[in-house]
Formats: C-alpha cells, sequence, structure tokens
C-alpha cells in the first residue's frame, strides 16, 4: 500500500492531504497551466500617501513582483518573456495571466479595462489572476471584476495577512480586518464566478502559534475559494530588514513553520484549494530564513509530518 492508496483526504489524486492548487488546474483546464506574472505599473495606497507611506515593512520595492518583467515593457513583451522563459517548468499551452506586482486594482476601471482585457487577448491565456486589497475596491470596480467573471475564469487575490489589528498596525498594511470584510463581502455578492484567494502570513512580528490560528480560522468561515499561506521572508532594503539586523526580529525555524502550516490546514475547510504553503524570496536580496530557499525540502517536511500524525486538511474544520 502506497500514501497514495490510504491517503483519507478526498480532494487528492496523490499522497498530498490537502488540496494542492496543480489538483484544482487538473480539475479546472484538464491539465497543468503556466502562471506567467505580469507587472502592470500599478502602486499601492500604503506606499504612495493614500493610508501610509513606504509600504507593509516586508515589501520589496516591486511589490511582490520580484519574479516579474519589468513594468516599462509593454505587457505582451512581458508575457512572450515570461511564458519563453517558464517553459521548461510549465511545459503548456493553457496559461493565467497573473497580475502580481503591488495592488492591481489602484487605477480608474478605464486603466483596469485597458490591461486586463489586452491581457485575456495574449495567445494560450485561459484566466486571469489579480493580486489586490480590499480596501481597494470601489463599487464600479468590482462590476467590472463581475463581467471578467463571466468572460474567463478570474481569480481576485486579496492581501489580508493577519486578522490582528495590532499586527495590521505593525507591519504598516494600513487596514483593518473590518475594512477587508468590507471589501470582501461586495466582491463575492457582486458574482459567484469571482474565485477568491486569501493571503495569510505566517510568522509576522508579535504574533505566536495561537495567534495565526485565530487568523486561520476568521478565514475558514469565509470559505474563500483558495487561500495562500506565506512564510514571512526577510528582504535586504526593507523596513524588516533593518529590524531582523538589529536584533529586533527573529524568524520562524523550519520546525516551528511546518507545524503551523499543519495545524492551519487542520483548521481550514476541505474543500478550500491550497494555492501556496510557503513562498519563494528573491535569493539575491533574502536576509532571512535561509533554510526556506530549498521550498520543495519544506514542502516535503510538511508532506511527511501530515503522513506520520496521520492528519489532513480539514480534520478540525468546524462547520
Amino acid at each position: 500500500m502506497t500514501q497514495k492508496d490510504i491517503n483519507p483526504y478526498p480532494y487528492s489524486d496523490s499522497h498530498k492531504r490537502y488540496q494542492t492548487y496543480e489538483y484544482w488546474l487538473r480539475k479546472t483546464f484538464g491539465g497543468k497551466c503556466a502562471k506567467i506574472p505580469l507587472d502592470g505599473g500599478f502602486t499601492c495606497p500604503n506606499a504612495d500617501g493614500t493610508c501610509g507611506v513606504g509600504g507593509c515593512i516586508y515589501c520589496s520595492e516591486r511589490g511582490s513582483g520580484d519574479f516579474a518583467s519589468s513594468p516599462r515593457l509593454p505587457l505582451k513583451q512581458q508575457y512572450a518573456e515570461q511564458r519563453t522563459k517558464l517553459a521548461k517548468k510549465w511545459p503548456t499551452d493553457r496559461c493565467i495571466a497573473y497580475f502580481q506586482a503591488r495592488t492591481n486594482t489602484y487605477a480608474p476601471v478605464t486603466v483596469l479595462r485597458q490591461k486586463f482585457d489586452e491581457a485575456l487577448g495574449f495567445e494560450g491565456v485561459v484566466g486571469l489572476n489579480i493580486a489586490t486589497r480590499a480596501d481597494c475596491l470601489p463599487a464600479e470596480t468590482v462590476a467590472y471584476l463581475a463581467e471578467l467573471s463571466r468572460r474567463t475564469t478570474l481569480t481576485v487575490e486579496l492581501g489580508l495577512q493577519t486578522v490582528h489589528d495590532t499586527t495590521a498596525s505593525l507591519i504598516n498594511r494600513g487596514h483593518s480586518f473590518e475594512t477587508f470584510l468590507d471589501g470582501y463581502r461586495r466582491l463575492t455578492a457582486a458574482s459567484s464566478g469571482i474565485h477568491t484567494c486569501i493571503h495569510l502570513i505566517l510568522g509576522l512580528p508579535g504574533e505566536d502559534l495561537s495567534m495565526m490560528l485565530e487568523s486561520v480560522k476568521a478565514v475558514a468561515d469565509l470559505r474563500p475559494t483558495m487561500v495562500k499561506l506565506h512564510l514571512l521572508h526577510v528582504l535586504r532594503g526593507t523596513v524588516l530588514g533593518e529590524l531582523y539586523e538589529q536584533g529586533k526580529y527573529i524568524p520562524m525555524t523550519r520546525e516551528d513553520y511546518v507545524q503551523a502550516v499543519v495545524s492551519s490546514l487542520e483548521l481550514l475547510p476541505p474543500e478550500t484549494v491550497i494555492a501556496r504553503l510557503t513562498g519563494d524570496g528573491d535569493r539575491r536580496s533574502l536576509l532571512a530564513p535561509l533554510w526556506s530557499v530549498p521550498k520543495m525540502a519544506v514542502i516535503n517536511e510538511i508532506d511527511k509530518r501530515m503522513y506520520r500524525e496521520n492528519t489532513y486538511q480539514g480534520k478540525l474544520y468546524d462547520k
């Protein structure tokens, strides 16, 4: 008997005891898709002074767009470059245009329409992922996103990071949990065709495991389509990087992170897609934790612990 044969988790066709993004892609599109990172040239309200300056304390200058092409390039050229670059990793004709850098609804609808509609016309594009913030979803933007969801497979990714307002203030997030809930509810009410993906960061300053799991439980109650769990990376040139170098922030150990992820998965609904379990820090600027660099080794440790403890996603989920 293999681990696959004895896997008690229903939304899996492998040994994985959680619903992987790859599994969801196969069920949705019939096979693997390549996510093509694009930089639409957007900024962020807590970077330009609208609700703060400097951005979140962990954000690099590219605002999560470190792996995209230069925003100075036309979107079509960015798409072509990234598709060629990722062809060996994801050999497929199906692609998802991923607007990842900064806040991708922080502009007038006329600008959003021009950029997103253009990306939908690129060769091979079968879906659109838009990363943004819940406080950047005015009514006209939500209406446009609802329209997009009727034309393509749309996933709107919302950075929450934590439900604790004290932590949100500490990391310079620029909005409260109540503000997030308002945007999230208006978005999901606008169209049942909008897939939602909520981001959480494990290891934020001042948070212990119980606080992290409170955030997970709150997100579980919202029943998003997907969840991304991120390890907090410390990057050179950020406020967090300065705190780390001054000895004022201590990153999670690998053992603690693996346990936090497993405990989080147990609390999430079994139907929720786990779009990420850790994350990628730009190796050129990563200060810590260096154990995160071999990402597959971390994921393998999570898999092994779940098998060893005979647990799985949703085992402790309370409806």
